[in-house]
């Protein structure tokens, strides 16, 4: 389970969540002599409690469990989302209803407002949460990277005459300073002998990642085919890059391919 998955609207849902079920302990109607039992009281309420509550409590974890899911995934020939949506629609739908029919010698509780509230506002997100830039975004950022000090910047602390990257007395040759465990660098050659050519720089280093959707991973060999579905939640390997915004990818189980959409993945 990857929490980085979770967008401020799944944050609202889960905020939703908590709200009904604290409105679902609270009077669902009051008397003027004193305070009525609350939707647990199915003898009192009638269907209150399943068509309300527990409708909201189940689109919730519906639609929180499909941020966990790859969307083939199916119940019934319907996605997780589908269903998360109509039964929050539905919750909502029943809260508005309870509010209407409020018997006329009893005024509204509590927990038939609050419970309209949160049904309301868990269908809203079902619906249209995906459409508004704002709900859409990460619900934890991703942490930033260290600062990197610009190329000039102050020398690290004891750096001076003589010490690697530091600065060398006036008038004498710079020497190279050999990495750590490494061998010495070829002594200066004569500035009439042609330079070597330069090793290529190894600039990628294999990496943990993981996507934000599902997405697809491709054979090496160009086959149209899928041959994976990457899933959000889980870690895969990033052992190769190849352009701007393609990975070579390993999965769990050893399989390599070609990830071509790389927006919005989360590195380990």
């Amino acid at each position: 389970m990857n929490i980085r998955s979770l967008t401020r609207g799944d944050g609202v849902v889960i905020g939703a969540a908590a709200l009904l079920f604290i409105a679902s302990f609270l009077d669902f109607y009051s008397a003027t002599g004193g305070d009525l039992p609350s939707a647990w009281d199915t003898d009192a309420y009638r269907l209150a409690l399943p068509s309300v509550f527990l409708l909201g409590f189940i689109a919730a974890g519906l639609l929180i469990a499909a941020r966990f899911q790859p969307e083939s995934r199916k119940v019934l020939g319907l996605p997780l989302t589908a269903w998360g949506t109509a039964l929050a629609v539905s919750a909502a739908w029943s809260a508005l209803w309870a509010l209407i029919t409020c018997p006329s010698q009893l005024d509204l509780g509590a927990g038939s407002v609050i419970a309209f509230l949160a049904t309301m506002a868990l269908a809203g997100v079902a619906v249209a949460g995906a459409k508004i830039p704002a709900l859409a975004g990460q619900l934890v950022p991703e942490p930033k990277p260290a600062a990197v000090p610009p190329y000039g910047g102050q020398p690290q602390p004891g750096a001076g005459y003589g010490y690697p990257g530091g600065q060398q007395p006036y008038g004498s040759t710079p020497q190279p300073v050999p990495p750590y465990g490494g061998t010495p660098p070829p002594a200066p050659q004569d500035a009439h002998q042609p330079a070597p050519a330069p090793a290529p720089a190894a600039d990628f280093t294999p990496f943990w990642f993981a996507v934000p959707v599902a997405r697809p991973l491709f054979a090496e060999d160009g086959t149209p085919t899928p041959i994976a579905e990457l899933a959000p939640g889980t870690w895969y390997l990033a052992v190769e890059q190849r352009g701007p915004a393609t990975l070579v990818a390993q999965t769990q189980d050893g399989r390599r391919g070609i990830l071509n959409d790389t927006s919005g993945i989360q590195r380990g």
